[in-house]
């Protein structure tokens, strides 16, 4: 490698532009088994930086942890918007590129320029209600989430008070997608078809870009009632504190609220019920208190973080990085996974240890983390504090090296998290108008509406979800 001097007297040892390489491709079969070996060969290869071909487009993956972090935290040095594209602005991105449409429905989480600050202003204020443990908003949104956990774990029930069940299916993927509903405010169950969509475009099968168009379509008529009946929700809140967004802007926020907290959140309450029921969170299974089970969810995002690697930023000038200088325009894709198993950091990190970090990148780092990482931490807490209130024995179907995984440029998640469980005595309580039979009480709170149960059977989501059970028996 040649050795140059960078700008500022900082040392790049290569200086090759990227389209000058022959990057390997990133997404392999390699990559959906076994991501770690993939990213350890890049980093033997070629250090904490490396070159890699994202289906057909070349990209630099930053792998080491002090360099994530130096990306992360300079917004002005690595901006986002892909305006900031070199390739892209001079035609070099095909036109069909896979990655294409989810990158170009332009929300908080791609955008850059100068209107990202209103921006983000107005999500921390329209999130303060429902993440602020004092607000009202946040007592009802936990116990919606108790009763939507209870919900499903009822209509697992259904199968019998001992079986086989999905737990990603019936439960993990679910639950978010139910109070990511919640949070935008439809009325009754009608927010129920939106979220099977959510879950097709999530999926990127054969039907993901008609549901994409169906789901973007109905977020804009909520948009739309939101602007004519503010109300206690998300979007009201956003565009109280953002009043020139567009009802088309409002829909794209709304979209990525549903898709990436949906998603992140349903692995993560997956991946930590993994890693208590497989005997490493032993001591959360027995005392359930809240902060143990954050204290797991902190140790699971070290290992097995559900965003793997975040949307890309752009070099604002040549710049070197690792052991390479790169580029402006040049797109830099930062991998959270890569970034924990750096054995720079990892080596700090002790396998067993029951000391809370939270050094782990799985919310991102600087001003850009993710504004929701507080909802989101506690959707799973109370999602996964439910399981083991309700469920007297859950064990594994399946070895855990055995469980199916499906990988993306973005995420990593069960396909299945398939589970012998044996559901506890229920206790009969008193309930309340609108509440579902046997919920428990939620104390200083005010009592969740769901919605009515008729036309909750009659929603597509809840068809699928009794069909799930039907099709175990």
């Amino acid at each position: 490698m040649e050795s140059q001097v960078g700008e500022g007297g900082s040392v790049g040892v290569d200086g090759t532009r990227l389209e000058e390489l022959t990057p390997q491709p990133l997404l392999t079969r390699d990559y959906e088994t076994r991501p770690s070996l993939v990213y350890e060969r890049l980093r033997q290869q070629h250090g904490p930086v490396a070159p890699v071909d994202l289906l057909g487009v070349p990209a630099w993956l930053v792998l080491g942890y002090r360099e994530a972090l130096r990306v992360l935290q300079d917004d002005d040095g690595w901006p986002k918007g892909l305006e900031n594209w070199r390739a892209r602005t001079d035609g070099e991105v095909p036109a069909d590129w896979p990655l294409g449409p989810s990158l170009e429905v332009n929300h908080i989480l791609i955008q850059g320029g100068p209107g990202y600050g209103s921006l983000r202003g107005a999500w921390d204020a329209a999130l303060k209600p429902f993440q602020d443990p004092g607000h009202p908003q946040a007592k009802r949104l936990k116990a919606a989430v108790t009763a939507y956990a209870d919900e499903l774990i009822t209509l697992v029930g259904q199968g019998g008070g001992t079986g086989v069940a999905d737990l990603s299916a019936q439960f993990s993927r679910p639950l978010p997608l139910m109070v990511a509903s919640h949070l935008l405010g439809f009325p009754g169950s009608q927010g129920d078809d939106a979220l099977m969509d959510m879950w097709r475009v999530l999926d990127a099968g054969p039907d993901a870009e008609p549901a994409l168009e169906r789901l973007l379509a109905t977020l804009a008529e909520l948009a739309a009632v939101k602007l004519k009946e503010p109300g206690d929700d998300f979007p009201s809140y956003l565009l109280a504190a953002h009043p020139d967004l567009s009802l088309d802007a409002l829909a794209r926020e709304l979209f990525m609220l549903l898709g990436m907290t949906s998603d992140h959140v349903g692995i993560l309450i997956s991946n930590t019920v993994v890693e208590v029921i497989s005997g490493d969170g032993g001591g959360v299974r027995a005392s359930m208190s809240a902060g143990m089970i954050r204290e797991t969810m902190n140790r699971v995002v070290m290992r097995k973080p559900p965003l793997v690697n975040f949307v890309p930023r752009f070099a604002a000038k040549d710049t070197p990085l690792g052991n390479y200088t790169i580029r402006a325009g040049d797109p830099v894709w930062v991998s959270a996974a890569a970034a924990h198993a750096d054995p720079l950091f990892a080596d700090h990190v002790a396998a067993g240890s029951t000391i809370s970090t939270r050094a782990h990148l799985s919310w991102g780092a600087g001003r850009r983390q993710c504004p929701s990482r507080e909802l989101a931490s506690t959707v799973a807490a109370v999602g996964v504090g439910r399981l083991f209130e309700r469920f007297s024995d859950l064990e594994l179907a399946l070895p855990a090296d055995q469980l199916p995984w499906r990988s993306s440029p973005f995420m990593r998640g069960l396909r299945s998290l398939p589970v012998r469980y044996e559901l506890a005595p229920v206790i009969e309580r008193p309930t309340a108008p609108g509440r579902a039979e046997n919920l428990p009480a939620v104390p200083d709170a005010a009592d969740p509406v769901l919605p009515d149960q008729s036309a909750r059977q009659r929603s597509s989501l809840w068809r699928y979800l009794t069909g799930l059970i039907r099709g175990g028996r």
